[in-house]
């Protein structure tokens, strides 16, 4: 699917804005303000960084078999992961990824998986955390036992308080 020009996404954004209860909090993941060739207007980003924190925390476990289900196309398709998986070779050296494609072509992906969560992904991410987001510092922890949709309703009713 094409993205949308700039111009639109702003007006997708506002759209989707306006049509919130201002008297309820609204809840955004944390990610980069490019959303692949268009950018978050500079006013929600900053308005984003500056606001409360919440940290969801899922076990380790769960968290890579939930990227399992959310990206099985690179389960199914491992000349498609290994392909991805060159672009950290810069990062993580060439006998690393050899040795993470060597698995994924195998049929071994979930230690693959875990290797790029907790060592890749991760230590990335906890960095631009805390250099972006002002008060991620005050963060309420908000633990989920495992990926059920009853743990995410019931983290949903806890932040709603």
């Amino acid at each position: 699917m094409a993205q949308p020009s700039q111009k639109r996404y702003d007006t997708l954004v506002w759209d989707a804005l306006r049509s919130f209860d201002p008297s309820r909090p609204v809840f955004v993941e944390s990610e980069s303000k490019k959303v692949g060739n268009v950018t978050v207007p500079e006013a929600l980003i900053l308005r984003m960084r500056e606001s409360e924190c919440v940290r969801v925390e899922l076990p380790d476990d769960e968290r890579v078999a939930l990227l399992m289900e959310d990206y099985d196309f690179f389960v199914k398709d491992a000349e498609l992961f290994c392909g991805r998986l060159d672009a950290l070779v810069e990062l993580r050296g060439k006998a690393v990824v050899d040795g993470w494609q060597a698995q994924v072509r195998s049929g071994d992906v979930v230690p693959v998986v875990r290797d790029l969560l907790v060592k890749h992904y991760d230590p990335g991410y906890a960095s631009s955390i805390e250099r972006n987001f002002k008060r991620f510092g005050e963060a309420k922890a908000v633990v989920l036992a495992d990926r059920s949709p009853a743990a995410m309703k019931r983290a949903a009713l806890q932040l709603a308080g």
